[in-house]
């Protein structure tokens, strides 16, 4: 990967083991590296602006503010950052706002892996993912 820049990733989860297991696919993922990980909405929204992450992994269920709220905040603030929401939702049952926060992709948990993580980034996002602002 000489020469290539590295995706600068911040991973948020209430839950440390998938935060274990999401560290673990970035990791397994050629150009990518963790460079902070949050447990909740205001640790996210502090971190992405002290780290100034490339990409934001980010569970939607959270303490305190929810993960929606939270890309919503860390875009305002950094436009140039690109969210993934990561969660167990079935599509249909995403909160309504889920689809307006400006991330550019869903995951489900489950098939979270580094194809998903490269695929979904080379593609700059899920062009089925409407997004509605």
């Amino acid at each position: 990967m000489a020469g290539e820049a590295v995706v600068r990733v911040l991973i948020v989860d209430d839950q440390a083991p998938f935060r274990n297991a999401a560290r673990t696919v970035v990791g397994l993922t050629p150009g990518f590296e963790v460079v902070g990980e949050a447990s909740s909405g205001e640790e996210a929204v502090d971190l992405a602006g002290q780290l100034g992450p490339d990409l934001v992994l980010m569970d939607i269920n959270l303490p305190g503010i929810n993960g929606v709220e939270a890309v919503r905040r860390i875009l305002a603030a950094r436009a140039e950052t690109i969210a993934f929401l990561l969660s167990t939702y079935a599509v249909g049952d995403l909160p309504l706002d889920a689809r307006t926060c400006g991330a550019v992709a869903y995951v489900n948990k489950e098939d979270f892996g580094p194809g998903i993580l490269r695929d979904l980034w080379d593609a700059g996002g899920d062009p089925a993912w409407p997004q509605l602002n």
